[in-house]
């Protein structure tokens, strides 16, 4: 959630953002609605003074009352009487007023959960993925002297991958991954997470189910419901995530943490769940686009600094890079455009590792930044060193998400004989097997 005095300040900077990141919110109508809301909280404000000056005016009266000529004390109790009465015709408007309040402030809500974190100024202003700007690249791309497989025929050929069994099972975007694959696919998730273990992150194993104010906060509802699986007859409800990213980022939601812990840098591998709404016809074939997958992610819960947010940025890009460089994979790394963005991010890199199957670069890890977006709708805050409190900033990357990763180790290790190498940092975790050949 964006802070609204900011908003009030520079209108121009939130519809900027919604025009710029495709949102529709009507900035105008939010301006109003608060405007009134701050009204009606002025006006119960002034009817609570008002019960108290009546409050102290009674008392005054009674003392006189005690103290007056018998001559003076009908005038008196006439005065009582009529400010007896007050109280309860001020408590009937207020009461008024609290509903007209409360009716507004629920608009209010429903206004801010849809306004969009403005952009910093070195993301690219931009429709959609083809205008995301190239930063760097790493590695060369393999060109084969042989025709070379997709992943799709190499797994179905070495016993790795039956998607046809698991559409049967589960439907389309479904799949089983079998014997050495399902090992390749433990492999990579597990050097990954030692990777991050060493990096002075702490491991953490997470729910896969989460209440709605998780999803809330963390800026996946209400704008990418379609997006999520919901569980059906719980209440409260429970939905899936699609990242571990939701409960380690809400770990710590409506707590204040000291500033002396900070930051907080949590690792998790988690199952992934995404209904891919609004990808009808889009990558059905392979594992590119699926259901169901495993990430292993990173989150940072840091001190609110702008540039040091930018620095824990770069940081977990790098150790992202890392994973991909021991594996040897090719990549590169691209800045986001202002149309690509979510709601929350500020900015965003995403790495893409070249598939030959797609002849293309494909997304396989995305690093995001909110700065505060996310900590004020968790209400997650810390205790700096002079004793205020403050909204702490939140970012998040892929370190490596399985099967997709598959895609490129498959593809690039392949040999002649149909035969897959495996990369010498995962052999340790398929019991030194070096080589997937036919079973």
């Amino acid at each position: 959630m964006i802070d609204l005095k900011d908003l009030r300040r520079d209108p121009d900077r939130y519809r900027a953002a919604a025009q710029h990141k495709r949102i529709e919110v009507d900035i105008d109508l939010l301006l109003q609605l608060d405007e009134q809301h701050r009204s009606l909280l002025t006006e119960c404000q002034q009817i609570t003074s008002e019960k108290n000056q009546i409050g102290k005016q009674i008392g005054e009266l009674a003392g006189r009352l005690k103290k007056a000529a018998p001559g003076d004390k009908a005038s008196l109790q006439q005065q009582m009487t009529a400010l007896q009465q007050r109280p309860a015709q001020l408590k009937q408007t207020e009461q008024s007023l609290t509903n007209q309040s409360q009716d507004l402030q629920h608009q209010l809500e429903e206004l801010l959960l849809k306004v969009p974190q403005p952009t910093d100024e070195e993301v690219p202003i931009g429709k959609d993925e083809t205008q995301n700007v190239e930063l760097r690249t790493w590695g060369q791309v393999r060109r084969f002297d042989f025709e070379p497989k997709d992943h799709v025929t190499l797994g179905s050929e070495l016993g790795m991958l039956d998607i046809e069994r698991g559409v049967k099972l589960a439907g389309t975007r479904s799949y089983f991954l079998t014997g050495a694959g399902a090992l390749l696919h433990q492999a990579v998730l597990r050097f990954a997470m030692d990777q991050m273990v060493e990096r002075g992150f702490t491991p953490m194993s997470v729910p896969a189910i989460v209440r709605e104010p998780a999803m809330l906060g963390t800026g996946y509802f209400p704008l990418g419901r379609q997006q999520t699986y919901a569980m059906t007859d719980e209440d409260p409800a429970m939905y899936l995530v699609g990242t571990a990213e939701v409960p380690l980022t809400a770990y710590h939601m409506d707590e204040i943490l000291d500033a002396k812990t900070l930051p907080h840098k949590y690792v998790a591998m988690s199952p992934c769940f995404r209904r891919e709404a609004g990808t009808y016809g889009k990558d059905t074939a392979g594992l590119y686009r699926i259901h169901q997958f495993e990430k292993v992610e990173q989150v940072i819960i840091c001190a609110n600094d702008a540039q040091g947010s930018k620095q824990w940025h770069s940081e977990i890009v790098a150790n992202a890079e890392a994973v991909l460089q021991a594996l040897e994979l090719p990549y590169r790394v691209v800045s986001v455009c202002s149309g690509d963005l979510g709601q929350g991010q500020a900015a965003k890199y995403d790495i893409e590792t070249w598939m030959p199957s797609r002849n293309a670069w494909g997304e396989t890890h995305s690093a995001s930044r909110f700065y505060d977006f996310q900590a004020r709708r968790l209400n997650l805050r810390y205790r700096d060193e002079n004793g205020k409190t403050l909204f702490c900033h939140t970012l998040n990357n892929t370190v490596i998400a399985s099967p997709r990763v598959l895609i490129p180790i498959m593809e690039l290790y392949q040999n002649e004989n149909g035969s897959i190498t495996v990369p010498p940092p995962l052999r340790p975790y398929m019991h030194g097997m070096d080589r997937i050949t036919k079973p």
